[in-house]
């Protein structure tokens, strides 16, 4: 957890809604200076912080609507800190809650030096990174559809299907399969809905293919280096990470990526893990993929996950290669180099 502790004449605390904004502005001596709960409008928000502009940061918790607060505070030059969501509401928890109390808890945390920070995303590449996010969206839909076909299949006890579904030539002849009218017009709407999602979803990658050769393209064809990661996971991984001078160390990166496990100590006892959802659930998704598809293209690595498997069975064993690959794309990144085979493998 990083905590933001720079010092500044004054602390704007915004509890921040679609349409209303909780502002309070305290003095460096601690001293509200502001507490007014406005219209979510860029012309209202820099005319309330007008008089205290000089000196002035801007703190917000992580949630939904931030993008036009931050890309406002980038154009007129002033201080903003995201707050991690989770961490806040650790932190300022209270018997009573409401958006008066919460923006000047806010603006608290900023003057005390106790604001948990979060990263606030470039705008250049935050739609495209969205838009990556939202292909993954699709993907599940479409995953889901495929699912369904296959449920009915079997709901109704049928012959198995002989051809796999994801390709659009293996299901022409799919709802003849079935003698139900309803049911096979219930096919016939999965397999619609699966033929419009397969356009949308390659119109999407061959855009982000696009992008990515404008942002950082040396950067994707050094992921794309390492065996099973492709075009999407290169994709997913780039504009997860961004900037990988951010992360202090490997470990870092690994614990941002949900790669590793944070224990609860106290006393010199163990109490397990917590922290879960603390971190990047996309980079996690990414290298799980990543390891999958590695054990089928590198003998090494299968060999590597079913030695560890022997010690600590196959699901941990597939965690271990999945943090050890996290590091060496982390070392890939900051040493601009292309992923190693032997290194990566050598005792």
């Amino acid at each position: 957890m990083r905590f933001y502790t720079q010092q500044h004449q004054h602390y704007c605390g915004v509890d921040l809604h679609t349409k209303m904004m909780y502002l309070c502005i305290l003095s460096q001596e601690g001293e509200i200076v502001l507490h007014r709960n406005l219209k979510t409008d860029a012309k209202a928000f820099l005319a309330a912080i007008a008089p205290y502009r000089e000196g002035l940061v801007v703190g917000v918790e992580c949630i939904f609507c931030w993008y036009w607060l931050a890309d406002l505070c980038a154009r007129e030059g002033i201080a903003f800190v995201l707050g991690h969501a989770l961490y806040m509401k650790a932190i300022h928890g209270g018997k009573v809650k409401n958006d008066k109390v919460d923006a000047y808890k806010i603006a608290g945390l900023l003057r005390g030096g106790m604001f948990p920070q979060a990263y606030v995303y470039p705008g250049a590449m935050r739609a495209t990174r969205d838009l990556l996010r939202r292909r993954q969206y699709l993907v599940q839909r479409r995953a889901e559809l495929l699912a369904h076909v296959q449920n009915t299949n079997s709901q109704y006890n049928l012959e198995p299907l002989d051809k796999k579904l994801d390709r659009k030539r293996n299901r022409v002849d799919v709802p003849q399969h079935f003698a139900d009218v309803a049911v096979r017009k219930s096919i016939e709407v999965d397999l619609a809905l699966l033929d419009e999602l397969d356009g949308l979803i390659k119109q999407l990658e061959a855009h982000l293919v696009r992008e990515v050769k404008v942002h950082d393209p040396r950067s994707w064809y050094r992921l794309r280096s390492v065996p099973g990661i492709g075009q999407v996971l290169g994709l997913v991984m780039l504009y997860e990470i961004h900037d990988i001078e951010r992360f202090p160390s490997a470990q870092d990166f690994c614990s941002y990526a949900r790669l590793v496990k944070c224990a609860k100590q106290s006393a010199g006892k163990n109490y397990g893990y917590s922290g879960k959802k603390i971190g990047n659930a996309h980079l996690k998704w990414a290298f799980s993929e990543a390891v999958r598809l590695m054990m089928r293209e590198l003998p090494q690595a299968k060999a590597f996950v079913d030695t560890q498997a022997n010690k600590h069975g196959k699901g941990k064993a597939m965690s271990i290669l999945a943090h050890k690959l996290g590091r060496a794309v982390y070392c890939m990144l900051k040493r601009k180099e292309a992923f190693d085979v032997k290194y990566f493998f050598a005792k």
